[in-house]
């Protein structure tokens, strides 16, 4: 691929109206631009956004569909426009600091036609990057480059030929392990996840508890992603290392009576049509460090 067209999209829920004008000036600072910048109102109607020089398309959605069922609409948007070859998906509080991360992006994927995702760093105002952040179990290093196995959903971006292949974000996730679920596919597909660290998405410093459906969807995602995912052996294997996990780190009662249920959720509602990755897939996250099942 010899430079890719780019296409931004956002999805924003209404309420972070100045920070969206601030990415968008951010984007507008990029050294290549974008072909296309589609934003999304997440079940609430958008303002102008005069950061911005260029054009960008706007879409209104009447209800709330999640953070993977938004971005499908973005996703959708921009294949219809049939001149995006990658498409970045930037968090509405998020900040690109560096004016070269488009030249980046572009030259990554043109090197390399195997190339599905890559990822961002997330670094708070003081480039602080938190633990969960990173896209592997020896986290201490933020600024380790390499292949991984899952990518962060603030900042990255996508071959669009990939997700021709593999499918978009699984919309009915909502929130929590879409893009586990999204990262397994892209890599049974045969396709490359990298964390590059050099391109940086600034991002205020939060904890994903801080949600009302947190502890719920956290549970009932995991055990639906097992179902649709993991081969039979190892769906057990994994549901009980992460209940063991979070019993061991949640210090709320009612944190952990929400996971139960969201638990049992999961385990009695459909989870979504079962393709579960090949025993090679399995190898190939064990040798990039992350088996499945943690």
């Amino acid at each position: 691929m010899s430079e890719p067209r780019l296409g931004v999209a956002i999805v924003t829920m209404g309420n972070r109206p100045k920070d969206v004008d601030a990415l968008l000036e951010s984007v507008a600072k990029q050294d290549v631009p974008p072909t296309r910048v589609v934003i999304v109102g997440n079940g609430t109607e958008l303002p102008d956004f005069p950061a911005y020089p260029g054009e960008v398309t706007t879409i209104e959605l009447d209800e709330n569909l999640g953070c993977p069922g938004g971005r499908n609409v973005a996703l959708r948007r921009l294949r219809e426009f049939g001149d995006v070859d990658v498409a970045v998906e930037l968090d509405d509080d998020g900040l690109l600091v560096d004016p070269d991360v488009f030249r980046t992006l572009q030259r990554l994927f043109a090197e390399d036609a195997r190339l599905g995702v890559v990822g961002f760093r997330i670094a708070d105002e003081h480039g602080e990057t938190q633990r969960r952040h990173v896209p592997r179990l020896r986290a201490k290093d933020p600024m380790r480059r390499g292949l991984v196995t899952s990518f962060l959903g603030g900042g990255h971006a996508f071959s669009m030929e990939m997700l021709a292949r593999t499918g978009d974000w699984p919309a009915d996730f909502f929130f929590t392990h879409e893009e586990t679920d999204l990262a397994w596919r892209a890599l049974d597909a045969g396709w490359k996840i990298l964390y590059e660290p050099a391109l940086l998405l600034q991002h205020p410093k939060t904890s994903p508890a801080r949600h009302a459906v947190y502890y719920r969807m956290t549970a009932r995602n995991r055990v639906w992603l097992a179902r649709r995912r993991l081969p039979v052996p190892l769906v057990p294997l994994y549901l009980a290392v992460w209940t063991l996990l979070t019993v061991a780190r949640t210090r709320s009662l009612g944190g952990l009576r929400a996971w139960a249920a969201g638990f049992v959720e999961g385990v009695r509602t459909p989870a979504g049509e079962r393709r579960p990755m090949r025993w090679r897939t399995v190898w190939l996250m064990t040798r990039l460090g992350r088996p499945p099942v943690i």
